[in-house]
């Protein structure tokens, strides 16, 4: 049985302590807003996957609560960055298996101000879900006093840089495309535009990535509703549908790991992964996709990912961007949202905002980010941990 997105909706992204409002009222927000946008009442919801990551359980219950009180399942799902792209893809499976017809998936998040830990908070290593991971990082480059994140992150980009000889400049031009794009985009946390050379002068997070080439922590939702095609039939929705054409996670597998490099460690190999299982299964290819919503938490990973999903060869993602192939009038329009870097990124909230941007694309209802002509979009969510999740959508 086929999936479609039928209605979605989101809170403007927001820096934490900035708004008066609790993760509830999130929800409440922006699963509104998508019943809304799907013409349906909570009453036709059957279940509800809901994703967070900083709550405690049953959070997902109190949230939803300020929807209807109809005594429906509700799941809370935690999967790191990779929450919200997890809650649809739950969402999508329970309709593909025909256990339900109508299913809202939500996610949200309300953060504290400061850079993550890293899944390392209060430096027990030894504990921590990530341990291998970091392990692998300190290995070989050594552990520095700078955001466990960023530093991963970081480190991976000194590895493309030696390897590849990708330039800070290139690091930068991702970015600066995204916060370009942001400033047309009234649900991002940033609106302004910053060109290469402000990226650069900006401060060090941990070298050679710069603040501006950092995600910020953020508070916000994302709500989509997803339904068969029979519901779709018996009911008159308010918005065209969305068309889940295909959808995969992998979590890591000995690739992660057994090359030492943090490029792989940060998650490259269960991108490229789910991305060939997207392709395989949907008979469409990275050649088809007309605009992209990736996980760029930070301006490394757009490259890494560039690279995972097919549209360049491994070590041209610098030249890509830089040439403007991701961009308006490019190949690809990649981030039009502003993506994590401009946009923000509360977790849980992130994959399904990521496809709420998607269909207003794909239905052409994007105003002045719309991508001409988009037909086809693929959403890449990546938890370190680790999940990745890629889905490929189509307007119908």
């Amino acid at each position: 049985m086929k999936a479609y997105v039928a209605g979605v909706g989101m809170t403007k992204f927001e820096k934490p302590e900035s708004r008066e409002w609790q993760y509830w009222d999130m929800v409440r927000e922006a699963g509104n807003a998508a019943l809304a946008d799907a013409g349906i009442s909570y009453g036709d919801v059957e279940q509800v996957p809901i994703g967070y990551c900083f709550q405690p359980s049953t959070a997902g219950q109190r949230a939803a609560y300020e929807l209807g009180l109809t005594g429906i399942p509700v799941y809370n799902v935690n999967n790191n960055c990779a929450t919200g792209s997890t809650a649809l893809m739950l969402a999508r499976q329970l309709v593909e298996g025909g256990a339900a017809d109508c299913v809202l998936a939500v996610g949200f998040e309300k953060m504290k101000r400061g850079a993550l830990g890293g899944g390392t908070d209060g430096g027990d290593f030894a504990t921590s879900p990530v341990a291998r991971h970091y392990g692998i990082m300190a290995a070989r480059h050594g552990f520095e006093m700078t955001p466990p994140t960023a530093q991963i992150f970081g480190d991976a980009a000194r590895e493309h840089m030696e390897k590849y000889g990708t330039t800070e400049a290139q690091l930068a031009a991702v970015a600066a495309k995204n916060h370009r794009h942001s400033a047309h985009n009234p649900y991002a946390q940033f609106q302004d535009v910053h060109d290469v050379d402000d990226i650069l002068a900006s401060r060090v997070v941990h070298h050679p990535l710069t603040k501006l080439q950092c995600s910020p922590t953020s508070d916000g939702a994302a709500a989509a509703v997803v339904v068969s095609e029979r519901f779709a039939q018996s009911r008159e929705l308010a918005g065209p549908l969305v068309e889940i054409v295909a959808q995969a996670m992998t979590t890591d597998t000995e690739d992660s790991f057994s090359s030492g490099s943090c490029i792989d460690v940060v998650g490259q190999p269960m991108s490229r992964a789910a991305a060939r299982q997207v392709y395989e299964r949907s008979g469409l290819g990275i050649e088809d996709v007309d605009v992209v919503e990736l996980h760029d938490c930070f301006s490394i990973n757009e490259l890494l990912t560039y690279e995972a999903l097919g549209m360049c060869a491994p070590g041209e993602s610098g030249k890509l961007v830089e040439s403007g192939g991701t961009t308006y009038g490019g190949r690809w329009v990649v981030n039009p949202s502003g993506g994590l870097i401009s946009k923000g990124h509360p977790l849980g909230a992130t994959g399904i905002a990521q496809v709420a941007e998607l269909v207003w694309q794909l239905r052409g209802t994007a105003g002045e980010r719309q991508v001409p002509g988009a037909e086809v979009g693929l959403a890449h969510n990546i938890g370190l941990g680790g999940a990745a999740v890629v889905t490929l959508l189509r307007a119908t």
